[in-house]
């Protein structure tokens, strides 16, 4: 490539003469200014072109392009002056290689940038794609950085003519007992991937494991989930656990909203429309309480020893359960002592069919 560009320049090159130094150094000269050229007419017109459009995305992508282009242009400037000089070996070698490591290690922090810029408009949008989203972006953000990385090493390893398959075999080896050394580790981080690409629950949600904690999310890691309890401890569970065990999302669903039940019974004889009507307006009276949907009453069964009645009602979140249950329980039994419903409990009559006899009479 190089050749071909000299001899297409040849004619130009030839005015200064046949002094070597002085052909590299005008080709030093003329790709400067292209590289100011470049820098202040052409990316100017394609960020102007780029402002037309409604999409931002493009607006960063041209002005991660700026840098890449005019290192190139500088960089092939002077691959084409070393070239005009004759150094010969060992010189161009390690010229040229350095020159490509340096162009390598300039292309590789922009295709870091266009990534890292394409993955977050994607998770800006969760239509597009599902399993990117805010909570997932790190992940992939590392994998792409991971991924780009290992394969700029491979180039520029290859720019210096170093044999990789040696340390590709090596590395394999090394895998493989890092893989049964870190099984737990490898059960979690995967568990931890499905869980982001799957998102059964996110941060904030309020869930209920399968061995009864609850609590609030409040990190998900990739090889831990963390959940604070009403109690205001924080409990960490192995992703490994939480992606193969029943989790309750009560946060999940449609909407947030959280459904309460308060259950009470009133003797038998109580006016049950009276009863309905109480709780009803117990509940609407609450400003904890959702308007929709709409509280309701349900009569659900003859107990033992009472009507058994079960008011249901929404809350916002279900952080607010049990300020919300307090609330409602203390109305009810200030209202049923008003109105003079009673609230029966259990009673136990004893009776005595005979007195002991005394021994001695």
């Amino acid at each position: 490539m190089l050749s071909e560009i000299q001899t297409s320049l040849s004619p130009y090159i030839g005015l200064v003469g046949e002094n070597p130094w002085l052909q590299a150094l005008l080709v030093i000269v003329v790709s400067q200014l292209l590289a100011w050229i470049f820098d202040r007419f052409i990316s100017a017109a394609l960020k102007n072109l780029a402002r037309r459009t409604r999409f931002q995305l493009d607006d960063e992508l041209i002005g991660h392009l700026h840098t890449p282009i005019y290192a190139s242009v500088m960089l092939l400037g002077l691959a084409l002056a070393v070239n005009l000089l004759g150094l010969g070996e060992p010189y161009d070698f390690f010229v040229f290689s350095g020159l490509k490591t340096i162009a390598f290690i300039v292309w590789t922090i922009f295709l870091l940038r266009v990534v890292r810029t394409l993955l977050r408009g994607i998770a800006a949008n969760e239509d597009r794609i599902k399993v990117l989203h805010p909570q997932t972006l790190p992940l992939f953000e590392n994998i792409a950085m991971i991924v780009i990385v290992v394969l700029a090493v491979y180039v520029i390893f290859s720019a210096w003519n170093v044999d990789m398959t040696a340390w590709l075999a090596s590395a394999g080896i090394v895998g493989i007992a890092v893989g049964f050394a870190a099984k737990d580790t490898l059960a979690n981080l995967f568990s931890g991937v499905f869980i982001m690409a799957d998102a059964p629950y996110k941060i904030g949600d309020f869930v209920v494991l399968d061995t009864g904690e609850r609590g609030e999310i409040t990190h998900i890691g990739i090889r831990s989930t963390r959940l604070m309890t009403r109690d205001d401890i924080e409990v960490t569970v192995p992703n490994s656990i939480m992606g193969n065990t029943k989790i309750i999302n009560e946060s999940g669903g449609a909407e947030e909203k959280f459904r309460i039940r308060i259950a009470v019974g009133v003797a038998y004889g109580s006016d049950i429309d009276q009863v309905r009507e109480i709780l009803m307006q117990i509940a609407l009276a609450d400003e904890a309480v959702c308007e929709d949907p709409e509280p309701r009453v349900r009569f659900r069964a003859f107990g033992p020893s009472s009507l058994d009645f079960e008011l249901l009602c929404w809350i916002d979140q279900p952080v607010l359960r049990g300020r919300v249950i307090d609330e409602l329980n203390g109305q009810v039994y200030k209202r049923f002592i008003e109105e003079g419903v009673e609230i029966p409990y259990s009673k136990r009559d004893v009776y005595i069919k005979e007195m002991p006899t005394d021994s001695r009479d």
